[in-house]
This record gives C-alpha cells, structure tokens and sequence, in this order.
C-alpha cells in the first residue's frame, strides 16, 4: 500500500487576511475553494505552482475567535531560491519571529500565530 501526500490544513480567524499574508509572504496562489451550501465554511487551496504541494486554509463562519495554539511546536517549511531577498521582504514584512543565524533559517509568522520555516533552497 503506498500512499501520496495530497495536503496540509491550517484552519484561519479571517480568511482574507491569510490569503493576503500567503500571497505577499509565500506567493501562494488560490487553485480552488469549496463552500458549504450553508455557508458554514469556506476552504481555500494555495499552491505556489511548482511543486504538488497544496496548503489548505479553512475558515469556519461561527469561530467568534483566534484559534489558540498553545504549544504546538508543528510547523510548515519553505524553500527560497533567494535567501536573502526572502528576508529582506519577510522583513519590510515585520513578520521574522525567530531568526536562528547558525543553522542559516528563520521563521515568519503568519496572522494566526502559525510559524513558517524559511530556508535556503540548496543546503
């Protein structure tokens, strides 16, 4: 039995906030969405175009507030072919939380509290 990854879900407080931070941060591009019928929730695919990577932005119509992640330690990694012009705009951004010089990554973080890995695309 083999499997295939098909995609990682991260759930979101506003979702036009987040596709807006994913665009401008990532260059991540919207591939589809599915709605309820009932307009409970709303699901965005992002994909930066090259990879079959999809990460999954659901946004559900009841949440009255930010999701609390506590001490979830999960987070999701990026590649960049140019390191440091990915962060110089991560940082016109103000969206480095964590900059770790010796291992040559940094982290951003997304308007959910969520943290992205940043690293050099050839390691």
């Amino acid at each position: 039995m083999q499997f295939t990854f098909a995609h990682q879900n991260l759930n979101v407080f506003d979702l036009s906030r987040s596709l807006k931070f994913y665009a401008d941060a990532l260059g991540l591009k919207e591939t589809r969405r599915i709605r309820a019928e009932d307009g409970s929730f709303l699901i965005v695919y992002l994909s930066d175009g090259q990879s079959p990577f999809l990460l999954e932005l659901t946004w559900l119509r009841d949440r009255k507030t930010p999701y609390e992640l506590g001490d979830n330690e999960i987070h999701l990694a990026f590649t960049a072919e140019d390191f440091e012009g990915a962060k110089a705009r991560h940082k016109a951004m103000n969206c480095i939380c964590f900059e770790n010089a010796a291992m040559g990554i940094y982290f951003i973080e997304d308007p959910n509290g969520y943290w992205l890995e940043i690293l050099p695309a050839k390691r």
